[in-house]
């Protein structure tokens, strides 16, 4: 797994996932606001499996 998420890609899906955990637990909003894991877990880990499918990557290039 090659990181595909990078720079501030990575700081919007972890304040989002925060977030949207943060109204879960508050119980704000519909059960699905549980779905803020997801983006919580792809911007600390740095990878996105979508990302993958679809060929994108928001890392700054690697100087060789």
């Amino acid at each position: 797994m090659n990181a595909n998420v990078g720079g501030i890609d990575k700081i919007l899906r972890i304040v989002a996932g925060l977030v949207l955990i943060v109204l879960a637990i508050m119980g704000v909003g519909a059960p699905w606001t549980w779905i803020g894991v997801v983006p919580l877990a792809t911007g600390l880990m740095g990878w996105c499996p979508a990302y993958s499918i679809f060929g994108l990557n928001t890392c700054p290039m690697k100087k060789a």
